[in-house]
């Protein structure tokens, strides 16, 4: 491998062959130029790249200054370092002007050859520092992009046999259980995939933060309201469970931000759910909203094993987490609070973490810029749809566990069904049995779930209600989906009220067209 070529610039014939002697004494690789035009040139094509341009101030068609300018504005020359030399009268401002051209250092003629031999090795040695720090990020991109990719993956692959679970329980529990052991084992079981089903979630938005994919769907909301519903929900399902007390305080009055309603209760759960993980049985939780100023503030204090002083600054940087034993017993994955900050930030807010210490408990406060309008929009209430009469369904998926939990739910319910294992089968029962609904799996064998789509659509202008169903929920994917000619997106797993609403939905247009 060569070493470093250095391009030496002077119209001065005998400084321009001191130079090149020096330099070629000292090791290095020397080409020259007499001119600013010959100079950028040679910067633009040789090979191998220069290392260093040796650069006088005055030169016979332009200056010094003005080739180091143009140089240094080239993306393919800008890494290339620059020492101007000058025998002129040389003042500070002189030295400052050609600084501020962009040159990388200044020698004042004449100078003695160990100073300029010491200052060409200290600006190549940068060079090289600065191109294995440049390859060093490019790794560090690819790794990160590649951990980005494995998450994603990761989720949508647990997606899959989550689906075929959740979707199983109300079959186990269509009746009432036998005896107490069943009760138990069926309420641990469907806990335990709640909890499943929102590390994966965790993991999707973790992918999606860190890439910048996170869209909000802003609207007024009312604080009050949200936060006491969110800890009447947690007080019953986590921290009756763990023995703990949650005590909250909420104002009467509004407070209102302009946010994502749905990750504003994502905030306040994983803030809440991690105050109980780290909280012993018998300990209280307390969470308090304020109006502060022009914010709203939300605290939340635990007594639980708080966080050492080191980890304390980094508490919310991704899979960072405090000590953890062997068995774990804490539990996560150590996005949860990373997840959260990026959120809070995304409203415009900011999220800070207190504790005295190990055993001392912690204090997470949440600070989102209140709304300048007094109106806030109330959802509607939620109703889960009637099932509707009979209908003929085909389920498209290759996973069987899925297919076979999906088509016996339906089934249970009356309805008729028919199912597939891969892309073109299920675009051929599709066409024969004309069904009001298609649940279509997107990633298939043969053909994909957008092909089974675009191609149920080309042949029937009444195509059924095309359902999407995939371990991808990105915003990418539903437009992908709906692009594709799908009615509707859900992200596995589908959760029992989505069923219902499909069908309704499905019930619906069969009726407007047939009126």
């Amino acid at each position: 491998m060569s070493g470093p070529t250095i391009l030496n610039v002077n119209d001065h014939a005998a400084n321009l062959s001191m130079v090149t002697r020096i330099l070629r004494g000292a090791g290095y690789t020397v080409i020259e130029a007499r001119s600013g035009a010959q100079a950028l040139a040679l910067a633009h094509s040789h090979e191998p790249p220069l290392s260093l341009v040796v650069l006088d101030i005055q030169l016979p068609d332009m200056s010094g200054l003005d080739v180091c300018r143009q140089l240094k504005a080239d993306l393919d020359t800008r890494d290339i370092k620059i020492l101007h030399t000058s025998e002129a009268c040389v003042t500070a401002d002189n030295k400052v002007e050609g600084l501020e051209a962009g040159a990388d250092g200044y020698l004042t003629q004449p100078f003695e050859p160990q100073d300029l031999i010491a200052t060409v090795r200290s600006l190549i040695r940068l060079s090289q520092t600065e191109a294995d720090l440049g390859a060093r990020n490019e790794l560090l991109k690819v790794a990160n992009q590649r951990k980005d990719e494995f998450l994603a993956m990761l989720a949508h692959e647990l997606r899959n046999p989550l689906g075929a679970i959740h979707l199983g329980l109300p079959i186990l529990e269509r009746f009432p259980a036998r005896d107490p052991l069943e009760a138990r084992t069926l309420a641990a079981m469907r806990r335990q995939t709640q909890l499943l089903i929102r590390l994966v979630d965790d993991l999707l938005d973790t992918a999606r933060v860190t890439q910048g994919r996170i869209d909000l769907h802003c609207t007024p909301v009312d604080l009050s309201p949200l936060v006491s519903t969110v800890c009447d929900g947690m007080r019953e399902r986590v921290f009756a469970e763990r023995r703990q007390r949650l005590l909250i305080s909420v104002p009467g009055d509004q407070i209102l931000v302009h946010g994502d309603p749905v990750r504003l209760e994502q905030i306040i759960t994983n803030l809440l759910d991690n105050a109980s993980k780290y909280s012993d049985a018998g300990t209280e939780v307390s969470v308090s909203l304020v109006s502060h100023g022009g914010e709203a503030e939300l605290a939340i204090r635990d007594h639980g094993v708080g966080i050492e002083p080191a980890v304390l600054p980094e508490i919310f940087e991704l899979f960072t987490q405090g000590t953890t034993s062997i068995d774990r017993s804490r539990g996560g994955l150590g996005i949860g609070l990373t997840l959260v900050k990026a959120l809070v930030e995304l409203h415009g807010g900011r999220i800070t973490a207190t504790s005295e210490g190990t055993g001392h408990g912690t204090e997470v406060r949440v600070r989102i810029p209140r709304a300048a309008t007094q109106s806030v929009v109330v959802p509607a209430a939620v109703i889960t749809p009637e099932s509707p009469a009979r209908v003929k369904i085909v389920v498209i998926d290759d996973n069987e566990d899925g297919r076979f939990m999906l088509r016996s739910l339906c089934e249970l319910q009356g309805h008729e069904v028919v199912e597939a294992a891969d892309g073109l089968e299920g675009v051929a029962r599709t066409m024969e049995m004309h069904p009001d609904i298609a649940f279509v799996d997107i990633g298939l064998p043969g053909i994909d779930g957008y092909e089974v789509a675009r191609r149920v659509r080309a042949h029937d202008g009444r195509a059924p209600y095309l359902v999407a169903l995939s371990g991808y929920g990105s915003r990418e994917h539903r437009e992908a989906a709906f692009a594709a000619g799908f009615d509707e997106h859900i992200a596995k797993p589908m959760a029992m009220e989505q069923l219902a609403a499909v069908m309704a939905r499905a019930r619906e247009r069969s009726a407007a067209a047939s009126s």
